[in-house]
C-alpha cells in the first residue's frame, strides 16, 4: 500500500538521514567499531543521494526517485541485518533494526507518482 507522498518522504530523508548519522552517539553506542560505521556511513549516504535525486526536496536531481526508493530498501536491508551480519548484535542491534525496517517501510509505502503531487498543488 503506497500511502507516503514524495514529498513527505523528503522531509523523512533528511530528517532519518541525520538521525541515523547521529544514532551512535545519541544511543551510546558509539565505540568506533562497525556498530557505529555502518549507520554514519549509511546516513550520510542517504543525505548525499536526497541531495541529488530528482524530486521534490533534491538540490541537484540527477538521481531518478525510482533509483533513490532502491537505495534506501537496499539500505534498510543492510541496517537491519547488519549487527548479525558484522558480529554486533550482542553489544547493541536494536537501533540498527528500527532503522533499518523504517528505511524499508519508507520505500515501500510511498508513491511515485510526481505528476499527482503537482496537480494537488496546482489545485490550491
Amino acid at each position: 500500500m503506497k500511502i507516503v507522498p514524495r514529498n513527505v518522504h523528503g522531509i523523512l530523508d533528511y530528517l532519518v538521514g541525520l538521525l541515523l548519522a547521529a544514532s551512535p552517539w545519541l544511543f551510546h553506542f558509539a565505540d568506533g567499531g562497525p556498530a557505529t560505521f555502518i549507520p554514519v556511513v549509511l546516513g550520510l549516504g542517504a543525505l548525499l543521494y536526497s541531495l541529488l535525486t530528482d524530486y521534490e526536496l533534491g538540490v541537484a536531481r540527477i538521481i531518478p526517485f525510482t533509483t533513490h526508493l532502491i537505495l534506501d530498501f537496499v539500505s534498510g536491508v543492510l541496517l537491519l541485518v547488519s549487527p548479525w551480519l558484522f558480529g554486533f548484535h550482542d553489544h547493541v542491534y536494536l537501533p540498527h533494526v528500527v532503522f533499518g525496517l523504517l528505511e524499508i517501510g519508507a520505500a515501500v509505502m510511498t508513491r511515485n507518482d510526481a505528476v499527482a503531487n503537482i496537480n494537488r498543488v496546482v489545485r490550491r
